[in-house]
C-alpha cells in the first residue's frame, strides 16, 4: 500500500498568494532532446538533423516547442504549487526559437488566486542571456489546481 504521508504536497488554495514567484534556469542538452524525439516519436527534421536545418532559416536544429512546455509544467507539479498540482489550462507565445545548448531563465509569478474556482494563475516569462543581453523566447499563463489538503491532514502545522 502507498503510504501518502511519505509525500509532502504542495501549497494548497490558501497558502498562496498573488506575487508568489520561482525563478528557474534550465539549459537544454542532446540527451533530453533525444529522449523527448524516442519517446514521442516526432521526427521533425529541425530537431535533430544539421544537415537539414542548415539549409533553412534556423540554421541550427531546434529545442520541441513542447519540451520547453514540459519544463514550465514540470517547474509547476515540483515547486509551485508543487507536488499534486494540475494544469488546466496552458496558453504560450513563443516569441524566437531554442537552439540545442542554450541555457533559458524561466520566471513563474502568481498573478491571481481565484478561491470561488479553486484555481490559481501563473505569468511565465523565459529569457536568454546572451552577450550581456536577455533577449525573452517565450511568454505563458497557465492556470492550475493547486493540491488538495488531505483528510485528516492539518494544514496548520
Amino acid at each position: 500500500m502507498y503510504n501518502m504521508k511519505a509525500r509532502k504536497i504542495g501549497k494548497t488554495i490558501d497558502e498562496i498568494e498573488e506575487g508568489d514567484s520561482l525563478s528557474l534556469t534550465e539549459s537544454i542538452e542532446d540527451n533530453q532532446i533525444l529522449l523527448y524525439l524516442g519517446l514521442t516519436n516526432d521526427a521533425n527534421p529541425l530537431y535533430i538533423q544539421h544537415d537539414y536545418v542548415k539549409e533553412t532559416e534556423y540554421e541550427q536544429p531546434l529545442v520541441p516547442s513542447i519540451m520547453l512546455m514540459g519544463i514550465i509544467t514540470s517547474a509547476i507539479s515540483k515547486h509551485l504549487p508543487g507536488p499534486g498540482s494540475h494544469v488546466v489550462n496552458f496558453s504560450i507565445n513563443f516569441i524566437d526559437p531554442v537552439f540545442h545548448y542554450e541555457t533559458l531563465t524561466f520566471e513563474f509569478e502568481v498573478i491571481k488566486v481565484d478561491k470561488m474556482k479553486d484555481v490559481v494563475t501563473i505569468s511565465v516569462e523565459a529569457v536568454e542571456a546572451t552577450d550581456n543581453e536577455e533577449k525573452r523566447i517565450l511568454d505563458a499563463v497557465v492556470m492550475v489546481k493547486p493540491p488538495q489538503a488531505q483528510i485528516g491532514d492539518d494544514i496548520n502545522e
